[in-house]
């Protein structure tokens, strides 16, 4: 399963009234779906809120109205956290504000070797036994902490992008605290050195940290029980990883992989390659169409659209063909993050299924947000885990 983020978008009038995923060079992913099938399917159930974490957890066959605790706690399992039962686990964000209002949700992406002393700092001055700090990736880190505010009402900060901070403030039960931790964050950040040295380098200050997607430990079943399959996940970031780990899967980790337009394609190929030698299932994830979504950037969202076409899917499709034997390839994404609106939407989104080997062809199929005039083929993770429990069966 290759998965590219936040792909799917609405019809712009930059495109003459086109998707990017229509308007994309996609050679490889039409040529797929000319040679299989195209469904749309629903991966946000009602009632939950259209995050990577729900899609992705519907996109490896699990109900997240039975399974989702929250994003945090997933991701948390992703960077190898191993939580206690009273513990509670907040997205710590490394966010930038500007006039007050939330002008970049992850301080110009930051990397992962930047952010570590930011979040040492934090540590420092804040730390104690039952609340610490956590160093993920990029932007992403993580706050655990023993009988934390779990009731509270916190917004994901690349929701509320281009909005007044003090307008999406957490709220309720206990909501002082995440606020006491966030306003003394930015005064421990304001002037710091290493805000200095980001400025005089022409990077973006890191204002504050933002606090959200807070819950306690989550509980997956294992994967290879469920399917009698085993497999990978190869993710750049940890809340992929952390729903593969929560259900027992192996974690691949690229050098190099960084969630981003310059992550390291090649390598994620290779690793599931090598992972589908040794094991029968590997979700592929590239994170970057949806950053783009999120910057609001359609000359990048293209691109990355474009990257995950010619760099991972052309790839891994030759590479399954030349083994030789039989395969299920899917190519889908997640949820929609459309540039007009820098922000998941709950729309369905377009899966392709190939049973290859497949015979060789030029033709290309539509793969966008209107297939099949918009007829929805059903729930994601019951799309799934029909096509993994039956092992290859609709290929027959």
């Amino acid at each position: 399963m290759l998965v590219g983020d936040g792909m799917g978008d609405y019809p712009l009038r930059e495109l003459g009234g086109r998707t990017p995923l229509q308007a994309a060079r996609i050679p490889n992913i039409r040529r797929l779906a000319a040679a299989g099938t195209v469904n749309l399917i629903k991966t946000v159930p009602d009632g939950l809120a259209p995050g990577s974490d729900v899609a992705n957890l519907s996109l490896m066959g699990f109900d997240p109205g039975r399974y989702y605790t929250g994003r945090a706690p997933i991701e948390a399992a992703g960077a190898g956290l191993d939580m206690a039962a009273d513990e509670v686990a907040f997205r710590c964000n490394l966010i930038s504000i500007g006039d007050g209002l939330i002008s970049d949700h992850s301080a110009g992406h930051i990397s992962t070797g930047e952010a570590r002393p930011f979040v040492e700092e934090l540590n420092r001055a804040f730390g104690r036994d039952g609340l610490r700090f956590h160093v993920s990736s990029g932007y992403r880190h993580l706050l655990i902490w023993r009988n934390g505010p779990a009731g509270v009402q916190a917004t994901p900060p690349h929701d509320v992008l281009g909005q007044p901070a003090k307008n999406n403030l957490p709220r309720g039960p206990r909501s002082e605290e995440l606020l006491r931790l966030m306003d003394e964050s930015a005064r421990l950040f304001a002037g710091h050195p290493l805000n200095r040295d980001r400025v005089a380098a022409g990077r973006a200050a890191v204002s504050q940290i933002w606090l959200w997607g807070q819950g306690p430990r989550t509980a997956l079943p294992s994967f290879a029980e469920r399917y009698d399959l085993s497999g990978g996940v190869i993710s750049a970031v940890d809340l992929v990883r952390g729903i593969g780990r929560l259900s027992g899967l192996e974690i691949v980790k690229v050098p190099g992989a960084t969630g981003f337009i310059d992550t390291n394609y090649r390598g994620k190929v290779e690793a599931c390659m090598d992972l589908l030698g040794r094991a029968d299932f590997a979700f592929v994830h590239v994170e970057a169409p949806d950053e783009c979504g999120h910057a609001g950037d359609l000359k990048l969202k293209l691109a990355a659209i474009e990257a995950f076409d010619r760099e991972v899917v052309g790839p891994a499709w030759q590479g399954l063909e030349l083994r030789g034997r039989p395969y299920t390839l899917m190519i889908c994404t997640d949820h929609l993050t459309p540039v007009s609106v820098r922000n998941h939407t709950r729309e369905p989104v377009p899966i392709a299924v190939l049973c290859g080997p497949a015979a060789a062809s030029d033709a290309q199929a539509a793969f966008d947000e209107f297939t099949n005039q918009g007829r929805v083929a059903g729930m994601a993770f019951d799309f799934i885990h029909r096509l993994l429990s039956e092992k290859g069966e609709p290929c027959r």
